[in-house]
């Protein structure tokens, strides 16, 4: 059975670089942290970059090697394992002095933590035999933090070989589980967000590594994104049926997230996670019956009791008591604490330029855009690099990017292969046959601005990266685009990660000096901002609106009940009625529409 980790919390994926050697800085100290392994350019880039930084020898893998894309991730993370396996046992070996990484590893842990409660004893002693037996003791639980990967379902586009057909096995998402799958990590899981891929899922069920070796005895775990328990229930149940069990389900908000935001049906946190905690028995039984049925199909041995099932919540979390009360009052196992640690260079990887911008970053510079290629919104910082390289292009009359990665490529429209709505190509063709359409001059701005909107990600996500290692840019395009949530503007320093883990556990406030409302109150608000954005729109049915709207109602009606057990209580109420109010003046008028004669 895997170790239960020390701290509480996890740091998710951000981006393509910006954690994409994040277990390097923050694993030695025991800290779980996701890399995306999507592009495989830049792992690659990485894998060169460390190899030439610790002088050891790098022999290239090109694109014209024999399963590239995955062996290219095998690498990477094989590399980074062994890195994290000698900074562990240097860690082992060195003195407790002040400043050193192995007091810093233990004064880290929180506070109720048995290690970190030893630790005190041992400081605190001023017998030697004791001391030295607690030392010896406390070397013996220095464990480093989990490498875990993370899979974008939808980034799965099919590869090709020289004669035009489609390679077997090869598209960017099952390439990148291959690479997972091969690498040496153990104790370790591939994350899945964006949805069920059935080719992915299916896939998973060809390596050994992903199937339990006993009771809860997994050598890569999987575990999967999610908005709400259906979600949870429905993903959970079909790889349960292939006899592939789920470690662990993380509950994302829908729009209270960095990157890509899938507004729900107006459905909030707090209920959400209330038929978590209602309905996990339930889950956990359901899950069960159907994978060891799975397993007699198979000739396999069946287990009498579930394999364990996690549950973590991640999105918009901002304060020690929120991720307190988050753990306690659902019985949450794990915290996942992501865009504030964008502003914490020990641990994530954000080019100068682009740090200055997240410090100084307000409501009005993130945005939930509708720049991302795949149709999904994203919540998006204004005025980076990548921003103001897109508007010279557009200003110069070539908008669009050159498309160089094609991760994210799915539009047919114009063209028999599939390419990206943010490429040069694309544009150039969607803007001419916006000019043959007779549209008012309004109309055709917007949509003008929606076409040339679109951002190339695959390199912008990677640019951090590029910028920081000074690696050579791809393709020339050097703009860097970060996507962080709406939780950044509340935080405007940069941090060390020590104060970052300080923070989480309520030693230390890093907050500005502004107000900043409940992480569910601020999510409620741009559920209603998103509310009043559709109400704005022509081709948004009122009923629509009418069932958005009463959910959030039914959203506030369940977190005036839990308000006493808020610390800001009187803030929270207010703030609960004020937007309540908006709610029922917008739904009020979409059944004035709702009534109108056709």
């Amino acid at each position: 059975m895997s170790r239960e980790p020390f701290h509480t919390f996890h740091i998710p994926v951000m981006g393509l670089a910006f954690t994409v050697d994040t277990p390097i800085k923050v694993a030695r100290f025991g800290i779980d942290s996701v890399v995306s392994i999507i592009e495989d350019k830049l792992v690659e880039m990485m894998r060169r970059h460390y190899c030439h930084e610790r002088s050891l020898k790098y022999v290239p893998i090109t694109s014209k090697d024999f399963d590239y894309r995955a062996r290219r991730i095998t690498d990477y993370l094989n590399l980074m394992n062994n890195i994290i396996k000698e900074q562990i046992e240097t860690l082992k070996k060195s003195t407790f002095e002040i400043g050193s990484d192995v007091v810093k590893y233990f004064e880290m842990l929180p506070d109720k933590s048995i290690v970190k409660l030893a630790y005190e004893r041992m400081k605190a002693s001023t017998n030697v035999a004791e001391k030295e037996a607690l030392l010896t003791y406390l070397r013996s639980q220095i464990f480093p933090g989990r490498i875990d990967v993370n899979i974008m379902t939808k980034v799965d586009k099919n590869n090709h070989g020289k004669d035009g057909t489609i390679l077997p096995d090869s598209s960017d998402a099952l390439a990148a589980l291959r690479g997972y799958a091969n690498s040496e990590l153990k104790n370790s899981s591939v994350i899945f967000s964006a949805g069920l891929n059935p080719r992915l899922f299916n896939y998973l069920d060809k390596f050994q590594t992903f199937h339990a070796r006993g009771p809860g005895e997994f050598e890569k775990e999987i575990v999967i994104k999610v908005s709400d328990f259906r979600s949870a229930l429905i993903q959970g149940k079909y790889l349960a049926k292939k006899g592939i069990w789920v470690s662990e389900f993380r509950i994302e908000s829908g729009l209270n997230c960095g990157g890509h935001a899938f507004a729900t049906d107006g459905s909030l946190m707090g209920p959400i996670l209330q038929e978590f905690k209602s309905r996990r028995n339930e889950l956990v039984v359901t899950l069960h019956t159907l994978y060891n049925a799975a397993l007699i199909n198979k000739g396999i041995t069946t287990y009498d009791h579930p394999h364990p099932l996690r549950l973590a919540v991640q999105g918009g979390i901002g304060t020690s008591e929120e991720d307190l009360f988050l753990r306690s009052e659902y019985g949450m196992d794990r915290t996942g604490w992501g865009t504030p640690f964008l502003l914490c260079p020990e641990a994530t990887t954000v080019d100068d330029a682009t740090l200055r911008l997240l410090c100084e970053a307000d409501e009005s510079k993130v945005v939930l855009s509708k720049n991302s290629p795949l149709g999904v919104r994203f919540n998006y910082l204004k005025n980076t690099s990548g921003e103001a390289e897109k508007l010279e292009r557009i200003r110069q009359g070539k908008p669009g990017s050159p498309c160089t990665e094609k991760h994210l490529v799915s539009n047919t429209e114009f063209t028999k292969d599939p390419i990206c709505t943010a490429s040069y190509t694309y544009q150039k063709h969607k803007l001419a046959e916006l000019k043959t359409l007779e549209l008012s001059m309004n109309e055709f701005e917007k949509r003008y601005s929606e076409i040339v909107g679109k951002e190339c990600l695959c390199v912008g996500l990677s640019n951090s990266a590029v910028k920081k290692y000074r690696l050579p840019p791809i393709k020339s395009v050097e703009g860097v685009t970060i996507c962080p949530g709406p939780n950044i503007v509340y935080f405007d320093k940069i941090v060390t990660l020590r104060g970052m883990s300080d923070h989480i556990y309520g030693r230390k406030n890093i907050l500005n000096n502004g107000y900043r409302p409940h992480m569910f109150i601020k999510e409620l608000k741009l559920n209603v901002d998103y509310l009043q954005e559709q109400a704005s729109e022509k081709d948004v049915k009122a009923k629509d609106l009418l069932a958005f709207g009463n959910q959030l109602l039914t959203g506030i009606s369940y977190y005036r009940s839990i308000a006493v057990k808020i610390s800001a209580i009187e803030d929270f109420i207010n703030q609960l009625s004020k937007l309540e109010r908006r709610i029922m003046k917008m739904l009020s008028e979409s059944a004035d529409l709702v009534l109108q004669p056709t």
